[in-house]
């Protein structure tokens, strides 16, 4: 019987290769939108500031943050807004992260005691993560369905009118 480190070394170049191939898939260049709410649409109903009355009326929109094209107080919610839904990101991506480097430690343990109980632990706080995870957008929902009225201002965090 083979051991898994012996598999690797015969198959190395075959591991290298979709190694080499799935790198290049998940980092190839691609746009970037780091603005995930617009600046000049806070209510997020997709007319820009500025944009035709639907009722006929020509006083500007006030749907900005922006006064003369600098920024106020209200954008802070933008910002913030924003760098909450990067976290998520952030954070789904370490959890992702944890559970393929638990995986590869206990395949690499050989069967050692001490390796395979490392290899737990990742596994238990990359869960405890995505527990913590789960928990505090269930809490969230749970906020914004009953005191909120359900229409997402709390994810899309939305400061009054």
């Amino acid at each position: 019987m083979s051991t898994s480190f012996e598999y690797v070394l015969r198959n190395f170049k075959r591991i290298f290769i979709h190694v080499v191939v799935f790198g290049v898939l998940i980092f190839r260049p691609f746009h970037i939108f780091a603005q995930i709410r617009d600046w000049n649409d806070l209510d997020g109903d997709g007319i820009a500031a500025g944009g035709a009355h639907t009722d006929g009326s020509t006083e500007p929109l006030t749907d900005t943050c922006l006064v003369n094209g600098v920024p106020t107080l209200k954008c802070g919610e933008v910002v913030i807004a924003n760098l909450l839904f990067m976290s998520n990101a952030l954070i789904l991506l370490i959890l992702f992260i944890m559970f393929v480097l638990g995986s590869f430690r206990w395949m690499m343990s050989l069967g050692q005691p001490e390796k395979v109980e490392n290899a737990k632990k990742t596994f238990t706080w990359a869960i405890i993560g995505l527990v913590v995870y789960a928990s505090a957008y269930i809490i969230l929902f749970t906020i914004d369905q009953l005191f909120l009225g359900g229409k997402g201002d709390v994810f899309r965090l939305k400061i009054g009118d």
